[in-house]
């Protein structure tokens, strides 16, 4: 029978076919057949050769002659079947050898079909051609599997996404992406738990509440009221610590949630941190707008079970903060009471502390950079107290200024220090070239009559008006801008100069430094600090210089404490600096003993 009238013909579809037989004439017989039937046919004349072809290119169907010199077609079969590369692919053993023993260990080893010879060729093309179709068959149900796994891990992936976001919806404000009290309380319930109360038992709630908002979203709108809030949750997001979570409790709410707090100054130093960020306004459609906080702050420990009383308690503390004139915090504890006695007695022994003089001023050298030599001092408020010893002007300062107790320790800090330079240049341990720089704080410049307070003290000391200094900060200014450009100028009338304190860390406007006469800008220590004798360290000093000098002001770096801060800065060309590097703040006594002693840096 002639290969074009055997049955299957018409319908085979091309396959890859390798015949592996030792004899030559099946080899061409076989061939020949299913070359003319559209099959790709490669030849192997034994074993070793089926395997070097299945290697390079595996065929789709493997005709296998059993009984062959070196390998025989079972091992060869074993072969192919062991690797996986390879046994996918069927074998149709072709074999005089008819028992059914043979028959048996041919499928053993992994044939997919056996054929007797001689082979009848029609026999021959519709097994090849049934078991191509299988094989067709196998690969697109693998196919179908590997497409529908592949929908099922993008479906799954899908609804994961949707479940991310309808838990996000869920559990965060729509307004400022951030948490909701529901994930906080959420939060807060993993913090009680009983076995991580026992291994880190304190953690921190803030209760936050806008000291004025309402005023601000009725005079612009709800809108820019809602803008304003978008940008305090950033700014709020900005003085957090690692791990802490800020939430928005609702309206102008914000509660901040502080895991692992080992004493209350940690949670108090991020509430000093969300001060100065309000110390700059807020730019919201074109206009400045100035924002105070209360803030209520709770320890949270083993004695609490619910997330809602922590909260609670928080907010007491927050309306007592507000009680006392806002922008103020206020921390809740079972010993509120203990805490607020020795609180008064701070500021009892403050009084007491300025009716006998114990708030001295402690001096810090301000050396000219250029010439390594002291061209003035600043003055310092320093309490000594004959039983507690130093008193920290972390610990004073902020309760003085809540109490407005600053204004006493202001007049009494320049009046002394003008008495002490006075008293230095009559005994010529200094000229009229060299000044004392005395601070103003928010408090004493927003009072009426501080240039008169001012005139009288140094018509008390006989000290020119030049020979003093008076460091304001950019916020003491703006928060008084009405009244600040005509007390300046009138300070300036007087000769007395003007210098902004720690400029670049509040609101760093330039508009003011146009409008106001001012000689010389303070470059914060946070920007001294991080000098390392590299270019990168500069960060902003080199801009702060330029602004100083397109301005016509001299510049002043304060807390230098290395040769290579020191050496930077002279690089840089700033004209001033102070610091530890120089000397700490001293006594009179001790400032007039360096002074007298001409040194040179």
């Amino acid at each position: 029978m002639s290969s074009e009238n055997l049955p299957g013909n018409e319908n085979n579809l091309a396959g890859d076919i390798l015949i592996v037989d030792d004899t030559p004439v099946n080899l061409r017989l076989l061939s020949n057949m299913l070359l003319g039937h559209g099959y790709n046919v490669r030849q192997a004349i034994n074993g070793k050769m089926a395997l070097m072809a299945v290697g390079v290119v595996p065929p789709d169907l493997i005709l296998l002659d059993i009984m062959m010199p070196d390998l025989n077609g079972y091992e060869v079969c074993k072969a192919l079947k062991a690797d996986p590369k390879t046994a996918s692919i069927p074998v149709i053993f072709l074999s005089a050898l008819n028992e059914v023993f043979d028959k048996v260990k041919a499928f053993e080893v992994g044939g997919v079909d056996y054929i007797p010879k001689p082979f009848q060729f029609e026999e021959v093309l519709v097994r090849v051609k049934n078991h191509l179709a299988l094989r067709d068959a196998h690969l697109q149900i693998c196919q179908l599997n590997e497409d529908l796994e592949q929908r099922v891990y993008q479906r799954t992936q899908q609804l994961e996404t949707v479940n991310i976001e309808l838990r996000k919806l869920a559990l965060h404000d729509s307004l400022t992406g951030l948490p909701n009290r529901v994930l906080l309380q959420e939060r807060l319930n993993e913090l009680l738990q009983p076995e991580r109360c026992a291994s880190t038992p304190k953690f921190g709630v803030l209760f936050l509440d806008c000291d004025r908002f309402r005023v601000v979203n009725n005079s612009l709108s709800h809108l820019a009221g809602d803008e304003l809030l978008v940008a305090l949750a950033r700014r709020l997001e900005q003085c957090l610590r690692p791990g802490d979570t800020l939430a928005r409790w609702g309206g102008d709410e914000f509660v901040i949630l502080m895991p692992d707090i080992a004493k209350i100054q940690d949670a108090i130093a991020v509430v000093h941190n969300i001060f100065k960020s309000l110390d700059s306004p807020f730019t919201i459609r074109r206009r400045e707008i100035f924002l105070n906080a209360s803030i209520g702050i709770v320890i949270g420990d083993e004695t609490y079970q619910y997330p809602e009383d922590l909260v609670r308690d928080a907010d007491t503390a927050m309306y007592r903060a507000k009680a006392l004139g806002k922008g103020q915090y206020y921390i809740f504890e079972p010993k509120m009471h203990q805490v607020m006695v020795q609180r008064l007695q701070l500021e009892t022994d403050l009084q007491h502390a300025i009716a006998q003089n114990l708030i001295v001023p402690f001096y810090q050298p301000i050396v000219s950079l250029d010439t390594g030599k002291i061209i003035g001092f600043e003055a310092l408020a320093r309490w000594i107290d004959p039983q507690k010893g130093f008193i920290s002007p972390g610990m004073f300062i902020p309760l003085a200024e809540e109490t407005g107790i600053i204004n006493l320790i202001g007049r009494a800090i320049l009046k002394q220090a003008c008495e002490d330079l006075a008293t230095l240049q009559r005994q010529g341990i200094a000229d009229e070239t060299l000044n004392v720089s005395v601070n103003l704080s928010t408090l004493q410049f927003a009072q009426p009559d501080l240039v008169h307070q001012i005139d009288d003290i140094l018509a008390q000391t006989q000290l020119s008006p030049h020979c003093l200094k008076l460091e304001i900060t950019e916020s003491a200014i703006m928060e008084n801008s009405e009244s600040a450009s005509l007390m300046l100028q009138q300070f300036r009338d007087r000769a007395i100069q003007l210098s902004i304190d720690d400029f670049g860390t509040g609101y760093s406007s330039l508009s003011y430094l146009h409008s106001f006469p001012v000689d010389s800008l303070k470059i914060d220590r946070s920007f001294v600090d991080g000098l390392d004798g590299t270019p990168q360290s500069s960060g902003l000093i080199p801009a702060i210089l330029s602004i100083a000098r397109e301005m016509k002001m001299s510049a002043i770096a304060e807390g230098i404490e290395t040769p290579q801060q020191l050496e930077q800065l002279r690089r840089l060309n700033c004209a001033y600096g102070q610091g530890y590097y120089f000397a700490k703040p001293l006594p009179a006594e001790a400032a007039a003993e360096l002074l007298a002693s001409q040194p040179r840096w």
